[in-house]
């Protein structure tokens, strides 16, 4: 796992620097390749997992010079790619996956990407076509912005690398802020820089002269194939188990030390239950938040500690303070790169240090196990649409005027209010709902009156509405909402804060669940034995009995989070009062001071409006680091 940045017809001259910004990245090896004929420089940063030699230093170079490779990821089925390239005459001097990806190019050209299976973003130097090729992996497990401004191409790994190769271009694009504000993170291309967008996940794109030429999408979600669903109970079940199994020992692949995340959930312990099966030494990790906790909120330790032992596995605990937490949120938002208004990212990020502290190098993660087999409270929601979705559109509005008004101070009630916001909408909108966090009055009156006339007539559903369009009718109701969730909140938040939270502490995460072999196998299990009435993940579980506890297989859905709104109504009061001032707001001009503090004044008393307010607060925040 590395770091990778680039520019093709820009200034050459700030590529050491861009690259020395993403060093945490890949502290064991840098390089940086510079033509100055074709006026383009490639920069790397190592991170050195498979074949830690001199063999696998980048930028790398094809046998004849002609092709520059800089590239960050693992390619999981690299050495049957590599056994199918040698028979065909290829030699190799390494054992690297990066020299498998440069061979396959010459092999296969941009072909080459139907045969991956891993996570990673590259880019090809084709020195002959004087042409630059890059892509991202199918389901976006690791980022990578650009940027086409000034007659130039530009690339990385991270912003904070990429506005150091385009630093006069920090123009706010406003409807991408909009998107983040109602969903807590921003779907889609776009990022708070009207300059810099994200590769998207499944994307290639070809650049001659500084200018994108080609852009193509060579991955469809397996989902949305139409898939012949028409496996019984028990396929279903020894399946799951089968390519969950063989998903997980083919991440396992390193030739450093390799552990785990144990949260106590189901998919992180069913993943740590198939790694014992090849290192049944591995080390798992975990954390343990004392202090002051949100109402509701159930204490996950006791669950990692009850896998750990029937797995007999070591289980090592970071212990952080709930006050430290909030103290680091400020520094979680510089290092994210892009808003997201998530405490979980702490998590991740204190759990990366201790197994680094430790000499671990890779993690293996649960995430995506929700995403592709159920297990979120929209999920059951959705489920329960069937008593109440063929209303009339008066009466369902109806519904949401009854449950508005609810204390959403209480957790219940929350869910409750958030299920019924949707009501009144049409199918499409009250799918994609479920997603969002703040409806479009509340952020309105939240804006300032030019924030509000720079959004008029955008809508900020609309890129799940382009997304969803073509596939309306081919899908189920449950489909179209996994579909979204594998397109969108997997990798425009959980991957976006896994991998840049455990990059931060210089940790490779890996994510079974999203093997190609079982995202296409989960995409063919019929949706009753996913979401089987309350219990979401049915088949997983089922499939897990045999190996984990059942008081942990069963236990109740909890979120890897943080205590917010505490903190919210506490440790980031002073915070809040720095950040979210009046002064403060009204030099920013995006939000409307009088209405924020009303909100901070509401939230203290009647209603709960953390969430929004931690938004507003990494918005600031960010600005102040990447605008000011």
């Amino acid at each position: 796992m590395c770091g990778i940045v680039g520019i093709f017809g820009g200034d050459l001259n700030s590529l050491n620097s861009a690259n020395s910004l993403i060093s945490h990245r890949g502290p064991d090896d840098d390089g940086i390749y510079i033509n100055r004929t074709l006026n383009i420089g490639l920069g790397h940063r190592r991170l050195s997992i498979l074949d830690t030699s001199s063999f696998g230093h980048q930028p790398m170079f094809s046998d004849d010079g002609k092709l520059v490779l800089v590239f960050n990821g693992e390619i999981y089925n690299y050495k049957e790619l590599r056994s199918d390239l040698k028979r065909k005459g290829f030699v190799f001097q390494g054992k690297s996956d990066t020299e498998v990806l440069l061979k396959l190019y010459l092999s296969e050209g941009k072909k080459m990407l139907s045969k991956l299976n891993g996570i990673f973003t590259f880019a090809i130097l084709d020195i002959n076509s004087e042409l630059l090729f890059l892509a991202r992996d199918a389901l976006g497990v690791k980022p990578l912005y650009y940027s086409t401004e000034d007659n130039a191409f530009a690339f990385a790994s991270e912003i904070k690398a990429l506005l150091k190769l385009i630093p006069n271009n920090k123009e706010l694009d406003v409807e991408s802020i909009n998107r983040y504000l109602s969903f807590l993170w921003c779907p889609g291309d776009g990022t708070p820089l009207k300059s810099v967008k994200k590769l998207l996940p499944g994307e290639a794109i070809i650049v001659k002269n500084g200018c994108i030429t080609d852009k193509w999408l060579w991955y469809k979600l397996p989902i949305l194939n139409n898939t012949n669903k028409n496996l019984d109970k028990g396929r279903s079940i020894s399946g799951a188990t089968k390519y969950l199994r063989q998903a997980v020992h083919r991440q396992m692949v390193a030739d450093v030390p390799l552990g785990a995340f144990l949260s106590g959930g189901l998919d992180s312990s069913a993943v740590v239950a198939f790694a014992r099966e090849v290192n049944p030494d591995i080390r798992c990790f975990s954390i343990e938040t004392k202090g002051k906790q949100d109402k509701g909120v159930v204490d996950d330790l006791p669950y990692a500690k009850r896998v750990a032992k029937h797995l007999n596995v070591s289980l090592d605990v970071v212990s952080i303070e709930s006050h430290r937490m909030a103290s680091d949120l400020e520094s979680m938002i510089v290092q994210l790169d892009e808003p997201l208004a998530d405490p979980a990212a702490l998590n991740v990020l204190y759990i990366s240090q201790l197994a680094r502290e430790q000499g671990i190098k890779v993690l293996l993660s649960g995430a995506g196990g929700d995403d592709l087999f159920t297990g979120y409270r929209r999920h059951y929601a959705l489920q329960l649409e069937r008593y109440w979705g063929w209303l009339p559109k008066s009466v369902r509005t109806g519904l949401k005027g009854i449950t508005k008004n609810l204390n959403t101070d209480n957790s219940i009630n929350r869910r409750i209010v958030k299920m019924f916001n949707g009501a009144g909408l049409n199918s499409e909108d009250r799918l994609i709902n479920y997603f969002r966090w703040s409806d479009d009055p509340l952020l309105q009156s939240l804006y300032s009156p030019e924030f509000r006339q720079q959004l008029a007539g955008s809508n900020s559903n609309q890129v799940m509405q382009d997304f969803l369009e073509p596939i309306l009718t081919s899908a189920s109701s449950l489909d179209q909402m996994l579909a979204l969730e594998q397109r969108f909140f997997l990798a425009d938040h959980n991957l976006n804060y896994t991998d840049k939270m455990s990059m931060a502490a210089g940790v490779e995460t890996r994510v079974p669940f999203l093997d190609l072999d079982l995202v296409n196998f989960a995409a063919c299990i019929p949706d009753k034995f996913k979401q089987k009435g309350s219990v979401g993940k049915w088949v997983l579980k089922k499939a897990m009995e045999p190996y984990l506890p059942k008081e942990v297989i069963y236990r109740p859905k909890t979120g890897f989070g943080a205590p917010l709104r505490t903190w919210i109504k506490h440790d980031l009061q002073e915070l809040l009062r720095d950040v979210l001032s009046p002064d403060s707001l009204n030099k920013r001009g995006l939000f409307s001071s009088k209405a924020v503090q009303q909100l901070i004044l509401d939230n203290n008393n009647k209603i709960d409006a953390s969430y929004t307010l931690f938004s507003l607060l990494c918005i600031e925040i960010w600005c102040r680091h990447y605008i000011d």
